[in-house]
């Protein structure tokens, strides 16, 4: 049987989201440029952005500047301080709650340390609930939430917002999704993703990645996770728990993980392996340890610099392998891995340079988030937005604006 084509219905919602989004992600942007842009005449443009003008989503407005002779192009300018999400960034050491209107601005935000321990989802949820709260409070009241959404460490089942499986949280098959939603009260889904795989997304989009199709976001916290994208994709795997690349064994039958398996990437560069090469494990622990001992060896700590070293090695045999099987234009080095990859450079230069194939790391750019510590928090807040990009008209129906 054939398939009718798209009706104009259908063609019309999706280019209304297309629309949203170059103004969502590349900011103000001329109706001019959005022609050019979409491919579509300036009737058709601006019949899509009076649509989303009546829905509250962008407003229209003479361009600051013109510089040119005759009539100016309207500007396009998200509702930044109207339509918002709420995004949270759980990690090992800190929770953070955001408000970020459409556009990516960060309207208002809440962050607290965490104990390392055992994961009380209860606690957890009623400290963002908290959070949410307090920023609710400060808000118009014209405004409206169209998505929450959340960046976690480990595993995370999309479709029920179910975290399956965190080493380094300590958890299995975690309600976080659901609690979230029932604490919040808001009537609105909870998206929980992983943290690098949500970095990945927010560096490709927003951040150091911006043009490029082919990436890989390393992210450090305890461990080590990754976000891999291919062609301009996401790669998820058969049930989206793909990417788990700190759990590639770099060196057989070295150190334990948390995973249970013994030399992963995430056992040989993570922060327990720095901190014990460098005779500091248990003094210090999180991001301010890691910067101590690569502020040590800046400063010729003979045995920082050595364990600097050493991690670096096997970071740079990892990815090497990431470099030879996924062919990256770009790998960003996000979370802990940013202060070690930028003590480490010359180690991991030199590792693929030995290790990947010279036309598999040709181009190949290594670099540091444009985003920094807020990747994840960014990324997050672009999964809540996925759903008014992808139908604003639906989505706004949904949460009753």
């Amino acid at each position: 049987m054939m398939r009718a084509g798209p009706s104009q219905e259908e063609i019309r919602r999706h280019n209304l989201g297309v629309l949203l989004r170059h103004v969502h992600l590349g900011g103000p942007t001329s109706r001019a440029e959005l022609t050019t842009r979409m491919g579509l005449n300036r009737s058709t443009i601006m019949a899509l952005t009076a649509d989303l003008t009546a829905a509250g989503l962008v407003r229209e407005e003479l361009p600051r500047v013109t510089g040119r002779a005759g009539r100016p192009s309207l500007v396009v300018r998200p509702e930044s301080a109207r339509v918002y999400v709420l995004a949270f960034d759980i990690g090992v050491d800190r929770l953070v709650a955001a408000r970020v209107g459409l556009g990516g601005v960060i309207l208002d935000r809440r962050e607290a340390a965490r104990e390392r321990g055992a994961f009380d989802l209860p606690e957890v949820a009623g400290r963002l609930a908290a959070f949410t709260g307090e920023m609710l409070a400060a808000t118009r009241g014209d405004t409206l939430c169209v998505g929450v959404g959340v960046s976690f460490s480990g595993g995370v089942r999309g479709a029920d917002g179910v975290v399956r499986f965190s080493p380094n949280m300590g958890v299995s098959d975690l309600p976080l999704g659901p609690e979230l939603a029932r604490r919040l009260g808001l009537d609105i889904p909870v998206a929980v993703g992983n943290d690098a795989n949500l970095g990945a997304l927010a560096e490709q989009s927003r951040g150091v990645g911006v043009g490029t199709r082919d990436l890989v976001y390393l992210h450090g916290d305890v461990g080590i996770g990754g976000g891999v994208i291919v062609d301009g994709r996401l790669l998820g795997g058969h049930g989206g728990y793909g990417g788990e690349v700190g759990h590639m064994v770099v060196n057989a039958g070295g150190r334990p993980c948390p995973c249970g398996a013994r030399g992963c990437l995430e056992a040989e560069v993570g922060e327990r392996a720095l901190l014990e090469a460098a005779g500091r494990f248990g003094r210090q622990v999180g991001r301010d340890a890691v910067r101590a001992v690569v502020d040590a060896a800046g400063r010729g700590d003979f045995v920082a610099q050595e364990a600097l070293a050493r991690v670096g090695d096997w970071l740079g045999i990892g990815v090497a392998s990431l470099v030879n099987i996924f062919n990256p234009e770009v790998v960003v080095f996000g979370g802990t891995l940013r202060e070690i990859f930028l003590g480490a450079a010359a180690q991991v230069r030199s590792r693929i340079t030995t290790d990947a194939l010279p036309a598999a790391r040709e181009g190949l750019r290594l670099r540091t988030p444009a985003l920094g510590e807020d990747a994840t928090l960014a990324g997050a807040a672009e999964l809540a937005f996925a759903q008014v990009l992808a139908d604003p008209l639906d989505a706004l129906a949904r949460v009753g604006g």
